[in-house]
């Protein structure tokens, strides 16, 4: 594992995908669009569930300008329950072969943690696999990450969505999620996934208290010295809910806010829901810091 300054921060290494392709964006931050074929998650959940409406979704978030689409299909929020990879693969499959068709040149991602459903759509043209478990749901998806080499979420988390609120503990979690992160990035490229497809993503709002989350997303140095790229996702979280009493709909214009600090603090990629008004607050932010 790399380790970079505070000053190499902001240009950390280059992420490849699936085929060991360097992903580029034509602007200095990435977007990832958040694609939710789900019924029940906490901001958007059964807006577009189905393949047609799904499909129409990304296709809009792609329009906007998404550097990737993250397509889920099954809710990861506090208490969600469970999806088996059939039930999973079912909603997926027929919104990526639309987007096949419909949009060949868009970068997707599979938001699972189920080896089964990555082996699936790796197959079908997905090159991103963003993961909430670092493998410890299904450990055989490290095997698939290692055969197919795909880019890689490598997110941070307490529980299972189910029990992860309950009662969440850190000695310090700042340190504690800096060690998940090298401990991780270790096992993974021991195993024979590269370091370069890896991303990091702290997890704000799995495993975590208002306090936890605000902490670390007061320093997000201590993750962007390991010498990967950040992704960021906090869009409409209840981070906002905790801190400012918003429902989940009325809390754009704080994740906006968030999400140009953030860039700002040299976070490059950002994982949201409302893409256009992501792309204008990091255009924004890019312009006042001289990144352009």
């Amino acid at each position: 594992m790399t380790t970079t300054s505070g000053a190499a921060a902001a240009t950390a290494s280059a992420w490849h995908i699936l085929g060991g392709r360097a992903l580029t964006t034509p602007a200095p931050f990435g977007v990832m669009g958040i694609v939710n074929l789900t019924p029940d998650s906490f901001y958007d959940g059964g807006s577009h569930p189905d393949g047609p409406l799904g499909l129409a979704h990304a296709l809009r978030l792609h329009a906007q300008g998404a550097d990737i689409l993250d397509l889920g299909a099954e809710s990861s929020r506090p208490g969600a329950a469970a999806l088996d990879p059939q039930a999973e693969l079912a909603r997926l499959l027929p919104v990526l072969a639309g987007l096949r068709r419909q949009a060949p040149a868009a970068v997707l991602s599979v938001d699972t943690y189920h080896a089964a459903t990555a082996a699936a759509v790796l197959a079908q043209g997905v090159t991103i696999i963003n993961d909430i478990s670092a493998c410890a749901f299904d450990p055989a998806l490290l095997d698939v990450l290692v055969q197919y080499k795909p880019g890689y979420v490598l997110m941070h988390s307490q529980g299972r969505p189910d029990t992860m609120q309950r009662d969440p503990r850190y000695d310090d979690v700042r340190r504690d999620v800096r060690a998940f992160f090298e401990r991780e990035m270790n096992r993974l490229v021991r195993a024979g996934l590269p370091e370069d497809r890896i991303v990091l993503d702290p997890g704000i709002g799995f495993g975590k208290t208002l306090e936890h989350n605000l902490t670390l997303l007061a320093h997000p140095e201590d993750w962007l010295t390991l010498g990967r790229p950040v992704l960021m996702g906090l869009s409409m979280k209840s981070v906002f809910g905790g801190l400012l009493g918003l429902q989940p709909a009325a809390r754009g214009t704080a994740t906006d806010t968030a999400t140009a600090l953030l860039r700002i603090r040299g976070v490059f990629w950002h994982r949201v829901h409302r893409v256009e008004a992501a792309r204008q607050s990091l255009a924004v932010a890019a312009v006042l810091t001289g990144q352009r």
